[in-house]
C-alpha cells in the first residue's frame, strides 16, 4: 500500500470522526473546539497504534511465530477490543496528576485549549518517533503535552515536580526491571533446556512449566491493568467477586494461579506428543513456543487497549466533558463514541503505519527466535504486575524494549568467548584475503591458469570473510539503535511540552 493511499484512509477516519463530532456538537456555540480536539484526538490514536502497539506484537514477529500480517489482524482485533470492552467509561481529564485541573481556575475554554494542545504536540511527537523508528513512551508523550500547555497556560508553578520526577525516573527504572527479568527467563531456558544433552527429556519437564508460569503472569497482569476499568460493573454482576474499586494483587494472583494451573494440566500431555516427532536441536524445540507467543501478542494487545487507550482519549473526553458541561472536572464520563475513536484509531494506526516499529522491536535491535521473544513477552507482563504492587513508575514500552535490550546483551554476554574467537579468525582471515589479493596484482599475464585460480581463492576468501562478519555482527546488540532508542525516551516529556506550549499560545491567539 502507498503512501498516499495510507494517509488518504487516515484523513478519511480522522475527519469522519471530527464530522460526527459536529454533529454531537450541535449548536453549542464552542462546538467547534470538540471537532478540532476530536481531529486531534483520532490523530494521537493512529499513532499510538502504530508506535506503541509494536512492543506487543514486535517480538512474536521477529521470532517468526507470527507474519507483519497475522500480528497485525490480531492486535487490531484484540487492541479495539480491549478499549471499548474494558476501557472504562470514566478517565481522569489529566493524566498521571501532573495538574490540577483547578489550576485552570473556571476558564473553561483554557482547559479545552489546553488539552487540545496536549493532544495535537503528543501526535506530532509520536509521529515524528515512528519515522525515526524509535519506540517511544505514548504515556510520557501525553503527560509532555499536558505539561507543556499546562506551564504555558499558568507557568510552571502549576505543574506537580514530584510527580514529574517519578515520571522521569521510570526512564531508568522500567528497562532495567525489564531488561534484568527477560535475561533472567532467557538465562533459564537456555540452562534447563539448551544447555542440556538431551533437549527433548529436559523440554518435556520445563516447558509446560515456563508456559503454565507464563499463564499465571499474564492473566495476573490482565486483571490488574486490563479489567480495572471495569471491576465495579464486574462485583455487581458476579457477586462473589470482592467488592473493592480495582481489583486487587490478591484476586489477581489468584485467577492468575488457577489459569496457571490449568494451562499446566493442558499444555503437558501436549508437549509430550509434539516432542516426540523433534529432533534434539534448538531449532525444532523454538517450535514449543509458537502458540504461546501468538497468546502473549494477543494478550498484550487487549491490556494495552483496555489500559492505554486514554492516552488518546482522556483529553477529548475531558474538551467533551468541558464544552457540554462548561465546568472542569477531575474525571469525565467518556461516551461511547469517544471510546470508539480511540479503539478505532489505534487498530487503524497499527495497520497502516505499524510495520516500520513492529520491524525495529522484533528484528532490528538484536536477532530473535522463539525462546527470546518468550522471555520478552513474559517480562513485559511481570514487570507491571512488580512495579504497580511496589508503586514504582514504569512504562509498558521501556519494559518491551529494555526486554529485547536485556536478551540481547545477555546472547552477548554467554558468547562473549564465542566472538573474541571470531573476532581474531576474521583478523586473519582479513589477512590472508590482502595476500591473496597483493599475489593476483603481481601474477604475470602469462601464467592464465594460476591467475585464474587465485581469482577464484580470492572470491572464496572474500566470502568466509564476509561470514565472519556477519557472524559477529548478529552475536550484538545494535548500538547505534539502543543510542537513538535511548535519547528519543530521555527527550519526549521535554519534546513534547514544547510544542505543546507552541501549539496553545497558536490556539489561544487564533481564538481571541
Amino acid at each position: 500500500m502507498g503512501n498516499f493511499l495510507k494517509l488518504l484512509i487516515g484523513g478519511i477516519f480522522a475527519f469522519g470522526a471530527a464530522y460526527y463530532a459536529s454533529i454531537i456538537a450541535g449548536d453549542n456555540p464552542n462546538g467547534i473546539f470538540l471537532v478540532i480536539a476530536t481531529l486531534f484526538g483520532a490523530y494521537m490514536a493512529m499513532n499510538i497504534g502504530a508506535n506503541d502497539v509494536a512492543n506487543n506484537v514486535g517480538p512474536a514477529v521477529g521470532a517468526k511465530a507470527l507474519t507483519i500480517t497475522q500480528a497485525i489482524i490480531i492486535a487490531a482485533i484484540f487492541e479495539a477490543a480491549g478499549a471499548l470492552i474494558a476501557g472504562g467509561d470514566v478517565v481522569g481529564t489529566i493524566k498521571k496528576g501532573i495538574i490540577s485541573p483547578t489550576a485552570f481556575g473556571n476558564d473553561v475554554m483554557i482547559f479545552v485549549y489546553a488539552m487540545s494542545a496536549a493532544l495535537l504536540a503528543a501526535a506530532l511527537w509520536l509521529n515524528l518517533a515512528t519515522y525515526l523508528k524509535a519506540p517511544v513512551s505514548t504515556t510520557h508523550s501525553i503527560v509532555g503535552g499536558v505539561m507543556g500547555a499546562g506551564i504555558a497556560a499558568g507557568g510552571f508553578g502549576i505543574v506537580s515536580w514530584p510527580t514529574m520526577g517519578k515520571i522521569a525516573a521510570s526512564w531508568v527504572i522500567s528497562p532495567i526491571l525489564g531488561g534484568l527479568i527477560a535475561a533472567t527467563f532467557l538465562y533459564i531456558i537456555k540452562k534447563s533446556i539448551i544447555f542440556k544433552e538431551n533437549k527433548i527429556e529436559a523440554a518435556k519437564k520445563v516447558v509446560p512449566i515456563l508456559v503454565a508460569v507464563m499463564a499465571t503472569a499474564f492473566i495476573t497482569y490482565l486483571t490488574l491493568k486490563g479489567l480495572k476499568h471495569i471491576w465495579k460493573d464486574l462485583t455487581t454482576t458476579l457477586s462473589f467477586l470482592p467488592n473493592t474499586k480495582k481489583p486487587t494483587i490478591g484476586v489477581g494472583l489468584t485467577f492468575g494461579l488457577i489459569g496457571g494451573v490449568v494451562t499446566y494440566l493442558i499444555v503437558k500431555p501436549r508437549v509430550i506428543k509434539r516432542v516426540s516427532s523433534l529432533t534434539n536441536s534448538r531449532e525444532d524445540l523454538n517450535k514449543l513456543f509458537t502458540i504461546p507467543l501468538i497468546f502473549a501478542a494477543a494478550l498484550l494487545s487487549f491490556a494495552h487497549g483496555a489500559n492505554d487507550v486514554a492516552n488518546a482519549v482522556g483529553p477529548l473526553a475531558a474538551v467533551n466533558d468541558a464544552i457540554m458541561n462548561l465546568t472542569i472536572s477531575k474525571k469525565a464520563a467518556i461516551p461511547l463514541w469517544v471510546m470508539a475513536v480511540g479503539g478505532i484509531g489505534i487498530a487503524i494506526g497499527l495497520a497502516l503505519f505499524g510495520p516500520r516499529l513492529i520491524k525495529t522491536v522484533g528484528s532490528e535491535i538484536t536477532e530473535l527466535d522463539q525462546m527470546r521473544a518468550f522471555s520478552i513477552m513474559m517480562a513485559a507482563a511481570i514487570t507491571v504486575v512488580i512495579a504497580s504492587q511496589l508503586g514504582l513508575p514504569v512504562s509498558s514500552t521501556h519494559i518491551a524494549v529494555g526486554a529485547v535490550f536485556g536478551v540481547g546483551f545477555l546472547r552477548e554476554w554467554l558468547d562473549s568467548k564465542k566472538v573474541t574467537e571470531a573476532r581474531e579468525r576474521l583478523l586473519k582471515e582479513q589477512k590472508r584475503l590482502e595476500e591473496l589479493k597483493k599475489t593476483l596484482k603481481n601474477c604475470t599475464n602469462e601464467d592464465a591458469a594460476k591467475k585464474l585460480a587465485l581469482i577464484e581463492e580470492v572470491k572464496k576468501q572474500k566470502k568466509v570473510v564476509k561470514k565472519l562478519k556477519k557472524a559477529i555482527k548478529e552475536n550484538y546488540v545494535k548500538r547505534g539503535l539502543v543510542k537513538k532508542i535511548i535519547a528519543a525516551w530521555i527527550i519526549t516529556v521535554p519534546a513534547a511540552a514544547i510544542l505543546s506550549g507552541l501549539i496553545f499560545f497558536i490556539i489561544k491567539g487564533v481564538s481571541l
